[in-house]
């Protein structure tokens, strides 16, 4: 499995049966095609769908029916549109119980920067800023590290999207739970240390129970 793969399989494992989940750009859309197929979950897209679905195989696109990136996605039977303000609605109301979504940096405090890189040209934040206040539930699902190294960091040097504390980050080597005293370590992926994991992340890190360094 690569990377992406390990992350998104592993972010599945943590939706219910009956969830609304918002997937983000990127990375998290993947996390659709690793749930189990028991669960009936309800995935929700910024500009107009519930009930969003992967599409069912090559030919069923549909210009008229995409996800926020502008993929082309699927509908389940029953599945609705509707207009932006009353998906924003949906969102700001706290009427999603799960969003998904790709990360820049989390810091100690549990900030989430993912929205912008000072000096690139961007449309602008998007539902990112709606969705880490409005949701339940925030899972971002990363990369543990960029090319310029750790991701995970003592505080964010990049614009934060929202001052609320983020629940959950999934990576290819770890899941770390930001609380008010820290960053949780509280697990490894398959075949990774706990060392390898405190020394790909530049933050400090507290070990769950039954985790030695």
């Amino acid at each position: 499995m690569n990377d992406k793969e390990v992350i998104a399989r592993r972010v599945a494992r943590e939706l219910k049966d009956g969830d609304r989940v918002n997937l983000g750009i990127g990375l998290p859309t993947l996390v659709a095609q690793y749930l189990a197929p028991s669960l009936h979950v309800f995935f929700h897209s910024e500009n107009g769908i519930m009930g969003m679905s992967p599409l069912p195989g090559e030919g069923f696109e549909d210009i008229n029916l995409t996800d926020a990136g502008g993929r082309p996605v699927g509908a389940l039977p029953g599945a609705c549109a509707f207009d932006s303000a009353f998906s924003f609605g949906m969102i700001r109301g706290g009427h999603l119980d799960v969003t998904v979504l790709g990360g820049l940096e989390v810091d100690e405090l549990g900030h989430l920067a993912n929205w912008m890189v000072p000096g690139s040209m961007i449309p602008g934040m998007g539902g990112a800023m709606d969705l880490v206040t409005g949701a339940r539930r925030v899972i971002v699902a990363m990369t543990h590290r960029s090319k310029n190294g750790s991701k995970i960091v003592p505080r964010c040097s990049l614009p934060i999207t929202s001052v609320r504390r983020i629940d959950l980050v999934v990576t290819e080597l770890a899941v770390i739970r930001p609380t008010e005293n820290g960053l949780v370590l509280q697990e490894t992926a398959p075949g990774v240390s706990v060392r390898e994991v405190i020394d790909a992340t530049e933050a400090s890190l507290i070990l769950a129970p039954g985790l030695v360094a």
